[in-house]
């Protein structure tokens, strides 16, 4: 599948946002309403993840068929999708899966923070084709990140459990997707500061 990998930009990223979009529509058109399964009542936030999860999943299909490859990010988001978003649904609680960008969080920081702690940068094995940087320009951004996903495991925490369901899954949909994007933005001093030539 390698002769594969070279696919258009816009390919890609209707592939990896496509699903937490269509997963945002559907809430909007579902979550007035109930909805009566093999005896048990789903409201339609629950629909709209059960819908969720299958669309990501051919999502990332898709990614690795034309790609040949998916990152471990996306390996390990998929599988906790599946997880929390299964719990949710035999559980007939939305709580579960409103914790599952705690989890990811929490474990993309404490991946980085172990690195740290071995004087490595787990950034840069998934990260340096994208932005090369000099050894300790990834020390300083993984150490930035670090705490920048733990920062949003503890701000999803607030949210889910302050606000209402809507509120959440907006602050979902754009909020921490906006932030991982204002991050990275946030750094373009470190970038041109530890940049190689190269």
């Amino acid at each position: 599948m390698t002769q594969q990998s070279n696919i258009r930009p816009w390919v890609k990223t209707a592939l990896e946002f496509g699903p937490i979009a269509l997963f945002f529509l559907s809430y909007l058109r579902l979550k007035d309403q109930s909805f009566d399964i093999f005896g048990a009542s789903y409201d339609g936030f629950l629909v709209a993840t059960a819908g969720f999860v299958p669309v990501l999943a051919l999502s990332y299909g898709a990614l690795w068929w034309l790609t040949g490859r998916l990152s471990r990010m996306q390996v390990v988001t998929l599988v906790l999708v599946v997880v929390f978003a299964g719990l949710s649904l035999w559980l007939n609680d939305p709580r579960y899966f409103k914790v599952k960008p705690t989890v990811i969080y929490l474990i993309f920081g404490g991946i980085l923070a172990v690195g740290l702690l071995r004087g490595q940068s787990y950034l840069r094995v998934v990260m340096e084709d994208a932005m090369p940087l000099q050894p300790e320009g990834w020390m300083l951004l993984t150490r930035r990140l670090m705490w920048c996903f733990f920062g949003l495991a503890a701000l999803n925490e607030v949210v889910w459990r302050l606000f209402s369901t809507q509120v959440w899954v907006y602050f979902k949909t754009f909020g921490l997707t906006a932030a991982i994007f204002l991050f990275f933005v946030s750094q373009y001093r470190l970038f041109q500061t530890f940049g190689r030539d190269d």
